[in-house]
């Protein structure tokens, strides 16, 4: 159940104007181009060192608190973990009305935690960690529809038991489950929304937590699940089409030696012809979880979205081909969720570079000068993609963000060190894009991995298993850095600042030339756009791993971000929490 508002103090109002459509921030990234960019400026590098606490929310639901508010008309929404959501008035933060959700299923996907609501028509929608997409009422809470898209535990198999005693009594999770993490984008009469869990088949739980809370193992076998994307009647919550990741003629594609931006994958595509034939049927539990709300550009009538991994994760014969539309930024025809486009960042992709961070609409200038209505994409293979919107074309691929190692080389009996491992170098965090300087920010993550193909023999009655171990790479370097990255034309990093944690979270970027960022230790700092220079930290009492936003009200501006930790705080020295605080300037 939620809580009581804690009121810390109230700050003084402005006398400087503000636009109205300014104002608000009325959906994820604020609008539906995921650029996570206020006009607002009454906050800027002069007086950000002057920020304060306002008011504070407690939510009384602790931990993964990773969802970005929305501010309507003076009404600030929040999701909590566990899709508790909470409607406060954004001047004080009084608590007008709390939604406390009641699971159908404890066998849900991961942590609990949710990313944000959206509201739209007098709604508030959110998609559930139990597999439904619902409907309140914004005035009141009041449950308008209830849709079940999905039952988590829906095609599990029991194999995990059988192989705990095989795997050295480890802890095996069954095949992957499906539910909603991300803030649904409303467009069109639609609520659109899409699963995640789909690309990890059974995994195993190492001894010392491993990456983010359990080292993931990608067993051979059809142990997935089919991605897929959806769009919903935002009256009544009824079903007008679905896309499946995974594609069902041909996903084996054409065997690529090299990604499209002329990678070497370091394929055995020999092997995977050959296996070929035996697993026809793969692309049916084939992954492609689908992390956070794409974006969507009206005139065209597209929506451009990033698809996760293939299933099982890291092992990739008994998935011979491309896996087509894994790993990928796609764009869909919003009516009809047909498939206009799709990129593929990485064929048979062995190594957890889902294509997670919201894809971000901007314009960018070409080297004869034409502007060229684009996506932009950035990857945990490190690079920043561009793509003109309307055909997919490659236009531009930034600088690397961080130094790669070893990129693309297969798992081994040995140990393969990658780098980026996969949690970076940029995961579901969203980027924050200012269109007035043509500058990305970007929280990256720096680290390798050790992928360990490993062999269990078989026995009376048991087959022998092979699967690949993925673990932190020891002796490599682990930190983050907030970057600087020109995507209006160049490419190129202009600068970048090495964080004192882990940046989690996304970034916010405002008019007043300032780039809020958020640390696992529980810092929410304020840069300088043009250096990066820290102007203002604030230790919010848990880790950041939620997107801030900033709004106006009253000629007054606010900056709003949950604190609430997230997986990886486990074992980090930092805890968790169930805060929404709000910053002002004192009168």
């Amino acid at each position: 159940m939620l809580s009581r508002l804690t009121v810390l103090g109230l700050v003084a109002l402005s006398a400087l104007p503000v636009r109205a459509a300014d104002a608000d921030w009325p959906a994820f990234g604020r609008d539906a181009t995921n650029r996570n960019f206020s006009a607002l400026g009454l906050i800027d590098r002069g007086n950000v060192a002057r920020l304060r606490p306002a008011w504070l929310f407690q939510t009384g639901v602790t931990g993964y608190f990773q969802a970005q508010p929305v501010m309507v008309e003076s009404t600030l929404y929040v999701s909590t973990t566990g899709n508790n959501v909470a409607a406060l008035d954004a001047r004080t933060g009084r608590a007008l009305w709390t939604y406390t959700h009641r699971a159908r299923t404890e066998k849900i996907f991961g942590p609990p935690s949710n990313r944000g609501v959206a509201v739209a028509g007098g709604l508030v929608y959110q998609a559930t960690m139990d597999g439904r997409v619902i409907a309140l009422d914004a005035k009141t809470g009041a449950l308008v529809w209830d849709h079940e898209a999905v039952r988590p535990e829906e095609g599990e198999t029991e194999t995990a038991s059988g192989l705990a005693e095989t795997l050295g009594g480890k802890p095996v999770q069954g095949s992957s489950r499906l539910g909603f993490k991300m803030p649904p984008l409303v467009a069109e009469g639609l609520v659109i929304v899409g699963v995640t869990g789909a690309g990890y088949g059974l995994h195993v739980e190492d001894a010392q937590g491993g990456l983010d809370g359990g080292a993931v193992v990608g067993i051979e076998g059809g142990y997935g699940r089919r991605g897929w994307l959806a769009a919903y009647d935002a009256k009544t919550g009824a079903e007008r089409w679905r896309w499946y990741v995974t594609k069902e003629d041909g996903w084996e594609g054409d065997f690529v030696a090299k990604t499209a931006d002329g990678e070497p994958l370091h394929r055995d595509v020999a092997a995977e012809r050959s296996a070929a034939p035996a697993h026809r049927e793969a692309w049916r539990v084939g992954g492609g979880s689908l992390w956070m709300t794409p974006a969507h550009d009206p005139e065209l009538g597209l929506i451009y979205l990033g698809t996760g991994n293939p299933a099982p994760q890291n092992f990739g014969l008994s998935r011979p081909g491309d896996n087509l539309y894994t790993m990928s930024l796609v764009a869909l025809d919003i009516r009809t969720g047909k498939l206009r486009w799709h990129y593929q960042q990485v064929p048979h992709e062995q190594w957890g570079y889902d294509v997670a961070s919201p894809p971000v609409l901007l314009d960018w200038r070409a080297p004869d000068g034409r502007t060229v209505k684009a996506v932009a994409s950035a990857s945990k293979t490190g690079w920043v993609y561009v793509h003109d919107r309307a055909t997919g074309a490659l236009l531009q691929r930034s600088e690397p963000l961080i130094a790669q190692k070893n990129l693309y080389q297969p798992p081994s009996p040995e140990g393969t060190v990658v780098s980026p491992g996969p949690l970076g170098a940029v995961s579901w965090p969203p980027t924050a894009y200012d269109p007035n300087t043509g500058r990305a920010y970007i929280q990256v993550r720096h680290g390798a991995a050790t992928y360990t193909v490993k062999t269990v023999p078989g026995g009376p009655g048991r087959p022998e298993i092979r699967y690949t171990e993925t673990s932190e790479a020891r002796g490599e370097p682990s930190f983050s850095t907030l970057s600087a990255v020109d995507l209006a034309g160049s490419g190129r990093i202009l600068w970048s600042v090495r964080a004192g944690s882990r940046l989690s979270g996304g970034t916010l970027a405002t008019a007043g030339g300032l780039v809020f960022s958020g640390e696992e230790d529980g810092h929410l700092d304020a840069h300088d756009a043009e250096t990066g220079k820290i102007l203002w930290r604030f230790q919010c009492g848990a880790g950041i791993s939620g997107p801030a936003v900033t709004y106006a009200l009253d000629g007054r501006q606010y900056v709003a971000v949950a604190a609430g930790g997230a997986s990886f705080t486990k074992g980090s020295g930092f805890g968790t929490g169930d805060a929404l605080l709000v910053f002002a300037l004192p009168e």
